[in-house]
């Protein structure tokens, strides 16, 4: 998997996460996309970074998913989940390019 993929992915699992929960109205199956998205983006973390690596990007993502729910009430949920989508994607992409 090319390296410029696992920023995409996380991104891609914050954002579709909650559009999945949002447009079904079920909360679980937007979490099993959060965190299929987030397994595999740490799988690739591992591989590129290293586990201690991973581990904190994997921190990160939680963190973001976490830190979206009262950035929302500040700004909009659309606004927050791309607010740290964009955020994740660039510590995840700051953090393998390192590892080149």
């Amino acid at each position: 998997m090319p390296r410029a993929l696992s920023p995409l992915i996380a991104a891609a699992g914050l954002v579709g996460g909650y559009a999945v929960a949002r447009w079904t109205k079920k909360r679980p199956l937007g979490g099993v996309v959060l965190a299929v998205a987030g397994g595999v983006a740490a799988r690739e973390w591992q591989q590129v970074a290293g586990g201690k690596a991973a581990a904190g990007l994997t921190a990160a993502y939680v963190g973001a998913f976490a830190g979206s729910h009262p950035l929302a009430k500040k700004m909009g949920a659309w606004p927050a989940v791309f607010s740290v989508a964009g955020a994740m994607a660039g510590t995840a992409y700051a953090v393998t390019h390192k590892a080149d």
